[in-house]
């Protein structure tokens, strides 16, 4: 990870965000709505601004900031985004009206464990997006890349989970529980047989796997 100096640097490069975005960022804050980490989701806008993605599968709406800033970034795309907590529901679903982006971000409701085939349906999928419940990363991988084109990609956030992935001593046994989840998921991905993947220590850790061609 970077250290705190070399962050805030690297952070106050980037280029401004719209008032929308502000307020969505101060709102997360406040209410503690976790939501992608700057530095982290400037490097996926990069990242699909090279892809060039058509439709996007995010596993984890929240409060619709990651979708509205890969909408805004790639304006002939398609979001399909999934939650399932109510009130962060309702608050996405205004944050995307106020954007006017209704038709570019398709927002399901539900567990992403219990709707596979009714987001399957909208597939495929260009890029596939993790950052839901960090424990379930690995079986949202296995039941969603079946969804993935072939020459899709899959970006999944928070895999250093600010930085206890190599920590070897964690007293909180709830985080040390989830750290072994994420560490186990981490390796299992890098051993994947049919992914290449690297993962980047930009903002809380993303993952970036790439389907393998044949014979690799």
């Amino acid at each position: 990870m970077l250290n705190e100096k070399l962050h805030n640097y690297l952070e106050d490069l980037l280029p401004d965000r719209n008032e929308l975005f502000l307020e969505m960022e101060s709102y997360a804050r406040e209410q503690e709505v976790p939501i992608m980490e700057l530095s982290g989701i400037e490097t996926m806008l990069q990242l699909l601004r090279i892809q060039k993605p058509k439709k996007i599968l995010e596993v984890g709406t929240a409060i619709g900031y990651s979708a509205l800033r890969m909408a805004v970034a790639l304006p002939d795309a398609t979001i399909v985004t999934i939650e399932r907590d109510e009130q962060r529901i309702k608050v996405a679903e205004q944050y995307i009206e106020r954007s006017q982006k209704e038709r570019q971000i398709l927002l399901i409701t539900g567990d992403a464990l219990n709707i596979v085939n009714e987001v399957g349906s909208e597939g495929p999928y260009d890029v596939i997006f993790i950052d839901a419940a960090k424990g379930q990363y690995q079986k949202f991988f296995e039941i969603y890349s079946p969804f993935l084109d072939k020459e899709g990609m899959i970006i999944t956030d928070n895999v250093l989970f600010k930085g206890l992935v190599y920590e070897s001593e964690i007293e909180n046994k709830r985080i040390r529980s989830l750290v072994k989840k994420i560490r186990s998921f981490n390796e299992w991905l890098m051993k994947h047989d049919h992914f290449h993947t690297v993962i980047l220590p930009v903002g809380d850790g993303i993952a970036i796997s790439k389907k393998r061609g044949d014979g690799e």
